[in-house]
């Protein structure tokens, strides 16, 4: 289909897409594959050396770290590899492309913090039954270089384009070790300082629902583009409203279905019915110009209502209401 194309009927319900052919799939940004890939090599690096300094110390707080730290390696590749694939063109059997492995990446995502949060509470629990020792000068040393390394993932990951749902789940993973950082740090100058031990696992267990929170605003966003939802802020009845009164020659909207292929691409399908001695094409083009220009969608497909009946779809209107 042609971007934004109007279906004109040969008979009644027949469609001519021969006006021209376009591409669906997005142009990827450089600078965002660019920033997710140095965020990978600097996260993945310093992962391996939190493991390390997190076994020797015996701190919960910094092995909880480095296991969000692996998923947030595993998060970033995805992202990557998502931009990655992006890049290839439509083909006939993807006519729109791969955008939409990023939406797949973030539900990844989300659910790999779900089952990080898990293995903490599980391994606090074990600590409060069972107290170790944690030796506090490595803990603090590690977590303070953790620290600066995910401040630097986190400025470059906020120079790129947040909108995307991969950029945004790589941002929440790292700031979720941006907290695990600091919490491991004041467990370890608390240990030094009292010696009371369970502040290893209870700092674990704070950060631990900070990065459920997040999970699960990440989880119900890619949720709600994998089932097709209405992206936020679009009511279909209002929109719908306002296609009526704003449009000069639009006498109904109808069939109208709004969704995201992925992050920023937001498309829509509608039937509209004219008014008597309304221009088709000029009504059907202002039709598209409102969407694009007060709601954001930039790929719309028109047709055209000849027969004057069938416009409204209650049961499909109630699905996006």
């Amino acid at each position: 289909m042609s971007n934004g194309e109007t279906r004109v009927p040969e008979h009644q319900h027949s469609h001519d897409h021969s006006e021209h052919g376009h591409s669906h799939a997005p142009t990827v940004s450089a600078g965002n594959e660019r920033a997710v890939l140095i965020g990978l090599c600097l996260t993945g690096s310093f992962m391996v050396a939190e493991v390390i300094g997190g076994y020797l110390s015996g701190s919960l707080a910094l092995i909880a770290d480095a296991g969000h730290m692996l998923t947030d390696t595993v998060a970033l590749f995805l992202a990557w590899l998502g931009f990655r694939l992006g890049r290839r063109p439509a083909d006939i059997r993807r006519s729109f492309g791969y955008s939409r492995l990023e939406v797949l990446a973030g539900l990844i995502n989300a659910l790999s913090l779900f089952a990080l949060v898990g293995w903490i509470a599980y391994e606090a629990v074990q600590r409060f039954l069972a107290p170790e020792e944690v030796l506090a000068g490595p803990m603090f040393v590690v977590a303070v270089l953790g620290l600066i390394v995910n401040l630097v993932v986190f400025r470059i990951l906020s120079g790129a384009d947040a909108d995307h749902v991969n950029i945004k789940g790589a941002l929440l993973h790292v700031l979720g070790d941006l907290l695990g950082s600091v919490g491991a740090i004041a467990a370890a100058v608390i240990i030094w300082l009292t010696g009371w031990m369970p502040i290893d696992p209870i700092l674990s267990l704070l950060v631990s629902l900070l990065i459920l929170r997040s999970a699960w605003a990440l989880l119900t966003r890619t949720f709600n583009i994998l089932m097709e939802g209405a992206p936020d802020g679009i009511d279909i009845k209002e929109l719908q409203s306002d296609l009526r009164s704003a449009v000069p020659g639009l006498a109904d909207v109808g069939h109208l279905h709004v969704w995201s292929l992925s992050s920023g691409q937001t498309m829509a399908t509608l039937d509209i019915a004219l008014a008597p001695g309304a221009d088709p094409a000029v009504v059907s083009r202002e039709v598209k110009a409102r969407l694009a220009q007060q709601h954001d969608i930039g790929h719309a497909t028109v047709e055209i209502n000849w027969s004057g009946d069938g416009v409204d779809c209650p049961a499909a209107t109630a699905q996006h209401q």
